[in-house]
């Protein structure tokens, strides 16, 4: 009987060692595979005038540590007046494409994550009448244009399926190329700063 016992425990150790020494993966035993949806509202500034954006974004969580998926977000600014023909004009537009977002310390209630978006966009020219700005805003001109915009979160985990975040992020943009008589279009009217909240809601 002694000698079974002793067979039995030499045969755990030996499992314990092998499995200590065993290469992790993402997919191996102990790790999970998750996934959320997002949406996120941010503040921003974009030439020199208030602009919102509005953006959503999902993928797979790998190990608890690292996220995986698609973005997109749209913008528009506030509408500038020009008295001298009569026309409001804003900026608007769109990018998406995919992120990837490794993620500090997911265990603890409150920790960060780096989230950063690579992909391409579009922006335009909007333009209306003063008679009836409504029903004729329309784009004037438009360009597209290469995005990197990395960002940092702070994230709550208020439950298990749902994280609320604040973050910063920096939005980079290739050149915009954009000759309108009616508005003077900077190459970097883009690149800029911006701040808001997610609101996550999946398995993490």
């Amino acid at each position: 009987m002694m000698i079974l016992t002793c067979g039995a425990a030499t045969f755990a150790q030996n499992e314990d060692e092998k499995r200590s020494g065993e290469m992790k993966t993402l997919f191996s035993n102990g790790n999970s595979l998750g996934g959320y949806g997002a949406i996120t509202i941010r503040y921003a500034e974009i030439d020199r005038r208030a602009a919102f954006i509005f953006g959503a974004r999902g993928g797979v969580v790998m190990g608890h540590m690292f996220s995986l998926g698609v973005a997109g977000s749209g913008f528009f600014n506030d509408v500038q007046y020009n008295s001298t023909t009569g026309t409001h004009i804003s900026l608007a537009g769109g990018y998406g494409g995919f992120y990837f977002e490794p993620i500090v310390m997911p265990q603890w209630p409150v920790h960060i994550s780096f989230p950063t978006l690579i992909g391409a966009g579009g922006v335009g020219v909007m333009t209306g009448q003063d008679n009836n700005w409504n029903d004729r805003f329309k784009s004037q001109a438009s360009d597209a244009f290469m995005v990197i915009e990395p960002g940092i979160e702070l994230e709550l985990s208020i439950t298990r399926f749902f994280r609320f975040c604040l973050g910063g992020y920096y939005r980079y943009t290739t050149n915009i190329e954009i000759e309108d008589p009616e508005f003077d279009v900077d190459r970097d009217i883009l690149r800029g700063f911006s701040g808001g909240v997610t609101f996550k809601f999946g398995r993490f």
